[in-house]
């Protein structure tokens, strides 16, 4: 019985120890800090191990591809080497740092794999944005590349993000939102304001 009773100690406080190396909050900090001050390898190694799998899960679901997942992982990491020294412990948790670390790389990332698409608008956007088949046909013949971009560069860089990321990047308004670190409804008012100012600077060119 004793031995069973031991043996059943071990387990809580194994357990117990499990659970405290899935948040290690303080020692993560620390880590953060040997970086930021010493360009510490062997902490940014304990990072990079903490954080890896994790952003990596994050980065599959994003991309749906692994080895864009993997570039993530890496475009990660590498900012958190060179920015560590920006990261202030008083102000908040290493993950929560780091966590907004990929999320601005997962929004460049996209960004970038999508930027080419700026230029090859296809008419099938339109639809989307317009309210009718009948506002779909005034807009065809603005479907150009070069004018479609003018008329949205002149944007406010607010609204500009919204429209590029929703129609040129494929992204959700829930996606936009949370790299965006905005509300939803934010960014829905933004993308209306952004239609309606669209709409009307191409009906005067009409």
């Amino acid at each position: 019985m004793i031995g069973l009773q031991q043996s059943n100690d071990c387990h809580v406080q194994a357990g117990t120890r499990n659970k405290v190396q899935e948040t290690p909050s303080q020692a993560l900090s620390d880590a953060l800090i040997k970086v930021a001050e010493k360009r510490d390898r062997k902490a940014f190694a304990y990072l990079f191990e903490y954080f890896a799998p994790k952003i990596r899960r994050f980065g599959v679901k994003q991309f749906g591809n692994d080895a864009q997942a993997m570039e993530l992982v890496q475009d990660t990491m590498t900012s958190v080497w060179r920015k560590a020294h920006l990261y202030h412990n008083d102000k908040g948790a290493a993950t929560t740092w780091i966590y907004t670390v990929m999320r601005n790389a997962s929004f460049d990332a996209l960004r970038k794999m999508k930027s080419n698409k700026e230029e090859h608008i296809s008419e099938d956007i339109w639809p989307i944005i317009q309210d009718s088949q009948a506002e779909e046909e005034v807009y065809k013949d603005h479907l150009q590349t070069a004018q479609i971009q003018k008329y949205i560069n002149k944007l406010p860089p607010a609204q500009r993000d919204i429209v590029k990321g929703v129609y040129f990047q494929e992204m959700s308004q829930e996606q936009l939102a949370d790299h965006l670190d905005i509300p939803v409804g934010t960014v829905k008012s933004r993308l209306r304001l952004a239609l309606q100012k669209l709409r009307a600077e191409m009906g005067e060119r009409e």
